[in-house]
């Protein structure tokens, strides 16, 4: 079965909670950029977060997930949208660092300090654009973060990445619970124990649990699931918004590259497709400015 999440409520319909299989996402990810392993934790968290906050949008909606920190890994950039496609890429994807005084992969030393970016385009005039400060750098955290203090959502977000040791991804999943207003001391009591008493939810998907298994762990079976997404990777590159990238580089800069090199070559950073404009494109996109 390929990857999935699921959307549903608990606790009576006071927690709203999202739950993701994304192993098959992460290691695409990994074989396209052949990230090594602390970089395929960064980006995979990245990617399985952005997933799911990806189906708290609707329709054509869509969002970015920027991640600039100051580490060796450079940026995290993932794309996601409402229909669970998704695509993403790391700056520097050979970033291997020892692993950390837990014996884990130090994702945070990869990502250091900065700032997480999330733009929002909802089909207005302007995109919904939120940022927060890098507060830990394993990422889970710093959208916990995030959701509380740019959303004002309290939530508890959990991100996971298991790597072989041949860099391919053994398992990758998360979910993200949000309280909604109204809910009361004791629920949150009983939820805080509950997440308190979970294993990480990387060795639960390894484990063989579904997205649905995790959350019914979590809330002892009483979740209302509501909808299930197919999660897959997708790119929006093409020729054509390539040359559109060429036009808003000016004039002056097509010319010169009819004059040097008598063509343009482009890879997209998200899925490494390369796309190659020969003199006549050029001439031509030249001509119209």
């Amino acid at each position: 079965m390929g990857d999935y999440l699921v959307k549903g409520l608990a606790l009576g319909g006071k927690v709203r909670v999202y739950a993701i299989n994304s192993t098959q996402l992460v290691n695409h990810l990994q074989e396209s950029h052949q990230t090594c392993a602390t970089a395929s934790a960064a980006l995979g968290r990245t990617a399985t977060i952005g997933s799911m906050m990806g189906a708290m949008l609707k329709g054509e909606e869509k969002l970015t997930i920027q991640v600039k920190g100051n580490g060796p890994i450079g940026q995290i950039i993932v794309d996601a949208n409402s229909t669970g496609e998704v695509r993403g890429y790391v700056t520097n994807p050979v970033v291997n660092l020892p692993l950390n005084e837990k014996g884990k992969l130090d994702v945070a030393g990869a990502v250091g300090h900065g700032n997480i970016y999330v733009i929002k385009d909802l089909g207005l005039k302007e995109p919904y654009r939120g940022s927060v400060e890098i507060i830990s750098g394993e990422l889970a955290e710093d959208f916990t973060y995030y959701f509380l203090h740019s959303e004002q959502t309290p939530s508890a977000v959990a991100a996971g990445v298991l790597v072989n040791p041949d860099n391919s991804i053994k398992a990758a999943g998360g979910f993200i619970i949000q309280v909604m207003p109204g809910i009361v001391e004791d629920d949150l009591l009983l939820l805080e124990k509950s997440l308190e008493a979970l294993p990480a939810v990387s060795s639960l998907i390894e484990q063989g649990l579904s997205p649905e298994q995790i959350l019914k762990r979590l809330f002892n079976n009483e979740i209302q699931l509501l909808d299930k997404v197919a999660v897959t990777f997708k790119c929006t590159c093409s020729k054509e918004r390539v040359k559109n990238i060429l036009v808003n580089l000016g004039k002056e800069d097509i010319e010169d590259m009819i004059a040097n090199e008598g063509k343009a070559e482009i890879a997209c950073q998200f899925c490494r497709a390369k796309y190659t404009l020969n003199r006549r494109e050029l001439e031509e996109i030249a001509g119209k400015l």
